[in-house]
């Protein structure tokens, strides 16, 4: 089983929430385009005035995704 990498992209501001939401469809665009086997993504609020985007890759696929979209940063994935 291949290592699952969760990349991270940050946003901050007051409007770091709905950034974070449609930044997730993009991602979800990406993986249909792509057609990249695992489909998870989804957006945190962390607060009022942070929020993130993600997407899980595996190491298979992390090089191509960081380069194309460079995420702000990644971490290991647990379910």
């Amino acid at each position: 089983m291949q290592r699952k990498i969760k990349l991270l992209w940050d946003f901050r501001g007051e409007t770091s929430a709905k950034i974070a939401e449609h930044h997730e469809k993009h991602l979800k665009e990406y993986i249909a385009f792509e057609k990249i086997s695992i489909n998870i993504t989804g957006f945190q609020i962390i607060n009022e005035l942070h929020s993130i985007a993600f997407m899980v890759v595996t190491d298979e696929n992390m090089i191509q995704v960081r380069d194309a979209l460079k995420p702000h940063r990644g971490e290991v994935y647990s379910e």
